[in-house]
């Protein structure tokens, strides 16, 4: 019997499997510093578990329309009227079963056999797998700290091909926890119109982005773009990552094949966790949330003084998401090989710069800081044991 081509030629995202082997080592009574995962340790905001409670009372929970409970949608357009001053038709949001979910309708959408979609290497590993899955190409625009690992309008069209039919961006980005510059942001836009490309901006980390000098939150692509493609989640910001529920916000020409693809796909996202989420829109959950984003500020001084006395380089800081990608070449060990042992011999949970393209496949390291602060603590003790007996 054959299996598909996309089933054979898929990678393993080395982040979750090395952090099924700290769950092991953990199961085997050791104890581990887990800075691999993106998944914040405050859980859902406060009213989303009892809101969560109170639909679990035996109601009928029937599913919802393909694109969401229409109050949850209304919630998130409120969320941009509000947070950022752009106005958002809440029939533009469609609510999907997390951001994964938007990223495959997104892609979905816009990309078939013989297209070029361009990404900047380093970037999320999931993305390029379901361009591939869908029969597209992906091509990969090497960035550097001089870009903040971030595409810009120059690299972007160095690469761009006779085919290239969309463009994928991520601010903040997973995994170097960066941002595009907005006036950089609106000139890569730009340009990919010009082009005739879709732009797919993936937003989920940006309620984390660092605000401007004047306190103002990090800007949304939809400000300069309104046919841009957002794909953004409940996951990060609201620390809500098993409950798998996030949001695409789309052009008005995508909305009807949207709608088709989600109903066959999905059917729709889960009821009772829309109806939950609806309570993370209350005054308090969003303080709750702000007060989060700041604690993670904190926190990733921690990583990045530890970091700094280890003298394990960060070309450049995050200024956003709960990432730091820093430089293991003085180690003498490939990214691979120095996860590995830090996990097995100082039980410190690292991702490899192997799951974020080949440019620093082998000399850079994702680290988390959304563990809590003891744990960050320790684990930038245990790092910095490991890497002085390396000598």
């Amino acid at each position: 019997m054959k299996l598909a081509r996309r089933a054979r030629s898929a990678q393993p995202f080395h982040a979750m499997s090395l952090n099924a082997r700290a769950r092991e080592i953990e199961a085997e009574g050791g104890d581990v510093a887990k800075l691999s995962l993106g998944e914040p340790d405050f859980g859902a905001p406060p009213g989303v578990h009892e809101a969560m409670r109170a639909t679990m009372d035996g109601r009928p929970l029937p599913y919802t329309p393909a694109a969401g409970l229409p109050a949850l949608r209304q919630a998130v357009a409120n969320l941009y009227a509000s947070r950022h001053g752009v106005d958002v038709d809440p029939r533009n949001i469609l609510i999907t079963a997390g951001a994964s979910a938007g990223l495959l309708l997104a892609i979905a959408l816009t990309t078939e056999s013989g297209d070029d979609v361009v990404m900047a290497d380093p970037c999320y590993p999931c993305n390029r797998e379901l361009v591939e899955a869908f029969g597209g190409r992906v091509v990969l625009a090497p960035t550097n700290a001089a870009s903040r690992y971030q595409l810009d309008v120059r690299t972007m069209t160095q690469v761009w091909t006779s085919s290239t039919n969309a463009i994928v961006l991520a601010t903040p980005s997973n995994p170097t926890g960066t941002t595009i510059p907005f006036d950089e942001l609106v000139r890569i836009c730009r340009e990919a119109r010009a082009r005739g490309a879709w732009r797919i901006v993936d937003e989920i980390y940006l309620s984390l982005a660092d605000p401007d000098a004047g306190g103002r939150p990090a800007r949304t692509a939809l400000e300069t773009d309104r046919e841009v493609m957002i794909v953004s989640s409940f996951s990060k910001y609201f620390g809500m990552t098993g409950w798998r529920l996030g949001w695409l916000v789309l052009p008005d020409e995508l909305l009807a094949a949207a709608d088709n693809l989600a109903v066959n796909f999905f059917l729709c996202a889960s009821a009772p966790t829309q109806m939950a989420a609806l309570a993370c829109f209350t005054p308090e959950a969003l303080a709750s949330c702000e007060a989060r984003r700041v604690e993670l500020v904190a926190r990733r001084r921690i990583a990045l003084d530890g970091l700094k006395r280890i003298e394990l380089p960060v070309p450049v800081e995050p200024d956003g998401a709960f990432y730091v990608y820093f430089d293991i070449s003085r180690t003498g060990l490939d990214s691979s090989t120095f996860c590995s042992r830090a996990l097995e011999e100082a039980h410190v949970a690292l991702t490899p710069g192997t799951d974020f393209g080949p440019a620093m496949a082998s000399t850079h390291v994702r680290l988390s800081y959304a563990a809590s602060r003891p744990e960050l603590t320790a684990g930038m003790e245990r790092l910095s044991a490991f890497v002085g007996a390396l000598g």
